[in-house]
């Protein structure tokens, strides 16, 4: 794997335990400022600090169906009929609460729709107690272990919550400001995404 020379070392680091290379030393050959990896060497393209290999190779591929992958999981499982989909993002920009970041994405995926179909009988043989949901949040790997899923569920006013799933997702990025009297530890934005999956 070659990555660039300018790149931090914690970037490169979690980009080599994918591929566990060893011997690593500086090339100065046909990657001009690269850290070459000798073991299964790729050549990685830089776009403002964002490591990418070529889609073209067999290691791009590889890692884009990783990512699907990891990030579609199995939802919506066949324990429900799916009807829809609802999708939504949520952002904590003072406090570094992430459980409030991620309450917001729910709301924000249930606060533009209506559902009087369970209500009005309008799908045969379905009562309104058979609503169903299941819920896959986006969130920051760091602060999955901070995420209180209660909380998240109190979000929902009906259906029978089956399943919460969280994969890494979301995002942590500046606010620009810390602004200590909203609780401000740092500059923290916490960005997370939901999606909402209801059926019966």
């Amino acid at each position: 794997m070659c990555v660039p020379q300018n790149t931090t070392a914690e970037m490169a680091a979690s980009f080599s335990l994918n591929f566990a290379p060893v011997n690593t030393h500086f090339c100065r050959k046909s990657h001009n400022n690269c850290v070459y990896l000798k073991k299964n060497p790729i050549v990685f393209l830089r776009t403002e600090s964002i490591l990418t290999p070529p889609l073209s190779s067999p290691i791009g591929a590889a890692l884009i169906a990783m990512e699907t992958d990891q990030t579609r999981g199995s939802f919506p499982t066949e324990s429900m009929k799916l009807l829809f989909v609802e999708m939504g993002v949520g952002y904590d920009q003072h406090g570094q609460d992430v459980t409030a970041a991620a309450m917001r994405a729910c709301r924000d995926a249930i606060s533009s729709n209506s559902i009087p179909a369970f209500r009005r009988g309008s799908i045969p043989g379905v009562t309104f107690d058979q609503m169903k949901l299941q819920i896959k949040l986006g969130v920051p790997r760091p602060l999955q272990q901070h995420l209180d899923i209660d909380k998240v569920k109190s979000v929902f006013p009906y259906g029978k919550i089956l399943d919460v799933e969280v994969v890494d997702g979301g995002l942590i990025c500046s606010s620009g400001t810390r602004v200590e009297e909203l609780g401000d530890k740092n500059e923290d934005c916490y960005i997370v995404n939901a999606a909402v999956y209801v059926g019966y």
